[in-house]
């Protein structure tokens, strides 16, 4: 048997000597992914994905429900500015904490139980905001139902990338966005319908919904091999491919993949800044970075007050055209996904995003200085419309879907952890101190947000690699190889 030693410096040359016959199986199954692409496997597939995804329209019903019960919560609570700011922000600490813990889950539970666990809390946290009379039954019950989407976030794209035939799997992982934002939106507009009490409970349903699901869709693949079910794998694979479909050469290649990382010890924490890990880590969490301070959650969960700050007599208008944007607009992107690939989206997006803010800074500066006074509210309105239809057609999906492509299944588990614990980190910062900052200066706010949308054009234009098109495993080669390069160079 070879130590430690002797496998670490032969890991190259064992893994480059796995992905040789990947290859050749590669090109005698050429035409393997349209095999496994029939009306069979797309319904499994299509019903895989769904199940999952309700669990996204949870997510952005928990993320969208601040928005439209801001002035309800604290009229009838009794509330000030800053403990409304605690409620609108301890999700995030709640889904932080989630994040940490969800790459564990998802390893240990499965996929399919992760999201169970998920579930279960979201229910008890709006059950608690159901029932509040202060706020620290409010402010548990959001903190509860932050922590379900925090396993949210990081289980649904990876589990949906690996049930996900390659030539429809941006799609499909980009179906998990049009959720969040479908959920979003479905809060703001009944939000402006009901009492936030009853809103609460609307937020119940996708949760039974995906609990009843669960039921009749197979567990992921790639995780029933990787944790040693050989037999349960084969079942799962076919079904998702469909009955008639020849799954040989996908089985193969997955479980030589799986094979080739026994290679390596189990994944630390501290293991993703090894050399072989790092630029995909660097990708991963830079993109979250960018994302949330971007300012989308400041933006999103007090976009009623923003609105009315800009001169308008009641957000409501505003606020409905901001729900109103983001499903189609995120359709589009899901369209797009497979086709222009996910560079060019993220590069338009952060592009559209910088103008949507800078609009917005710009008419908060008229307002203040006495200027245009009859134009500062459209410019307002205008310009978070823009933010929001760039950010959904591009960093809003595009991000988690790499987040689930570019890791290899070893470390996916923290390093998946990793960058969702980064982009609640970021989405707290920015809720937290939105209020705050614009209190301070509220074109300031804004044009600090186009900054950073700007520096993310760069970011993608030298870091990100595309990939779409390929599989887990060849986008696994690919990064690799282009390490080697760098180092090399």
């Amino acid at each position: 048997m070879a130590n430690h030693e002797d496998i670490e410096n032969g890991e190259s040359t064992e893994l480059d000597a796995v992905k040789e016959p990947l290859i050749s199986k590669q090109d005698i199954g050429a035409n393997d992914s349209h095999r496994s692409s029939d009306e069979g496997s797309l319904r499994m597939v299509l019903l895989s994905t769904f199940v999952a995804v309700c669990g996204s329209l949870e997510f952005g019903s928990c993320v969208g429900y601040s928005a439209p019960t801001q002035s309800a919560i604290r009229k009838d609570l009794n509330q000030s500015l800053a403990q409304f700011s605690v409620f609108g922000s301890v999700i995030t600490i709640g889904a932080m904490i989630g994040a940490i813990t969800s790459g564990h889950t998802a390893d240990f539970l499965g996929r399919k139980g992760a999201m169970r666990l998920s579930a279960t809390f979201c229910i008890t946290g709006w059950l608690a905001i159901y029932l509040s009379s202060g706020s620290l039954l409010l402010d548990s019950g959001r903190f509860l139902t932050g922590y379900g989407i925090g396993i949210f976030s990081y289980v649904i794209p990876v589990f949906i990338a690996e049930i996900a035939p390659k030539n429809i799997r941006g799609g499909l992982a980009t179906v998990n966005q049009l959720m969040i934002v479908g959920g979003s939106s479905v809060a703001f507009l009944i939000g402006t319908l009901v009492t936030w009490r009853t809103l609460a409970l609307t937020g119940i349903i996708p949760c039974l919904v995906l609990l009843v699901g669960l039921f009749f869709v197979p567990e992921s693949p790639r995780w029933l091999a990787k944790v040693g079910h050989p037999k349960e794998f084969e079942v799962a694979l076919q079904r998702l491919r469909g009955k008639d479909a020849d799954v040989s050469l996908e089985a193969i290649e997955i479980k030589d993949y799986i094979e080739s990382l026994n290679y390596l010890p189990t994944a630390r924490m501290i293991d993703l800044f090894q050399s072989k890990y790092i630029r995909s880590v660097i990708i991963g969490v830079g993109l979250m970075v960018f994302q949330q301070f971007g300012g989308i959650n400041g933006i999103g969960f007090y976009a009623s007050e923003t609105f009315e700050l800009a001169g308008f007599s009641s957000g409501k208008t505003g606020t409905v055209a901001y729900a109103s944007i983001q499903v189609p607009i995120t359709i589009l992107g899901a369209f797009l996904m497979d086709k222009s690939g996910r560079r060019v989206l993220l590069m338009v997006s952060a592009s559209g995003t910088f103008l949507g803010c800078f609009m917005t800074g710009l008419s908060f500066y008229l307002k203040v200085h006495g200027m245009l006074l009859e134009w500062a509210p459209l410019i307002a309105v205008v310009g978070v419309l823009t933010y929001i239809g760039f950010f959904s057609i591009g960093m809003g999906p595009v991000p988690w879907v790499i987040m689930s492509e570019i890791f290899p299944i070893n470390v996916k588990g923290v390093a998946g952890s990793l960058v969702t614990l980064v982009n609640w980190f970021g989405a707290w910062a920015v809720s937290y101190t939105f209020n705050f900052l614009m209190s301070w200066s509220s074109s300031g706010i804004f044009f600090l947000y186009s900054g950073v949308c700007a520096i993310t054009i760069l970011f993608v234009a030298n870091l990100v690699p595309e990939t779409k098109g390929k599989t887990l495993e060849e986008i696994q080669a690919s990064i690799n190889t282009d390490d080697k390069s760098m180092q090399l160079f």
